[in-house]
């Protein structure tokens, strides 16, 4: 090949170059998903109990592996980190939070205030900790979805009010969206829950999961929208 054959070559080479280069602009304009093909994966983190650390279950049945392959399935792209520790109340998550936030999450599901229940804790120090970590995680500028819990029976009426009212009273003083049960429709089910009768089996998670979903989702377009 001519020396102005390679210059002819290296010249037409270009311009294919640059119209490709051009074209993808105007395919990304147009649909606007190249920066969603090209970002990272918008970080979900759980910060929970057994109920969502997956006690019993193997880890891909756990609640955060569930919600993950639900969220991937509408088209998000997100990664959900499973930060429940069996046993945690919530004195344990706040005492935790300044660990978990090493990974830098862009959203937070609280789900806390199981085992305060079990264990007849005062509501006011339930209240007081998940405050604590609903500030914390506003000041970090990191959104979140408040999951509400509700307290056994057997520690009578005034107990049961004092502490199921802590949820939606913390949600409407910062402003956020509250999943009402974490344990809706599944917690009184024999089929959707271990031998324990405590803790979900992997269909009692799916439950969860399919129900909590279009919470998530919102709290993930709420992100992508600002």
């Amino acid at each position: 090949m001519s020396t102005y054959q390679n210059r002819r070559y290296a010249f037409i080479m270009r311009k294919i170059k640059h119209f490709l280069f051009l074209f993808g602009l105007l395919s990304c304009s147009a649909q606007n998903t190249c920066a969603v093909a090209q970002a990272s994966p918008i970080r979900i983190l759980v910060l929970g109990d057994s109920l969502t650390a997956g006690y019993g279950l193997r880890p891909e049945e756990a609640f955060p592996a569930q919600l993950q392959r639900k969220l991937i399935r509408t088209g998000r792209q997100v990664k959900v980190l499973n930060r429940g520790v069996s046993g945690d109340t919530s004195a344990g998550g706040r005492a935790r939070l300044t660990w978990v936030l090493g990974d830098k999450p862009h959203a937070v599901i609280i789900e806390l205030g199981a085992n305060d229940g079990l264990r007849g804790l005062e509501p006011i120090q339930l209240r007081d900790n998940l405050d604590a970590i609903i500030s914390i995680l506003r000041t970090q500028k990191v959104a979140v979805l408040l999951t509400g819990m509700r307290a056994p029976p057997n520690f009578g009426e005034k107990y049961s009010a004092q502490f199921d009212a802590v949820y939606p009273d913390l949600a409407k003083k910062h402003g956020l969206p509250l999943y009402p049960f974490f344990l809706e429709g599944v917690v009184s089910e024999p089929s959707l829950n271990q031998k324990d009768g405590i803790h979900p089996n992997s269909r009692g998670v799916k439950k969860i999961v399919d129900q909590i979903t279009p919470y998530v989702l919102r709290l993930i377009d709420g992100l992508e929208n600002k």
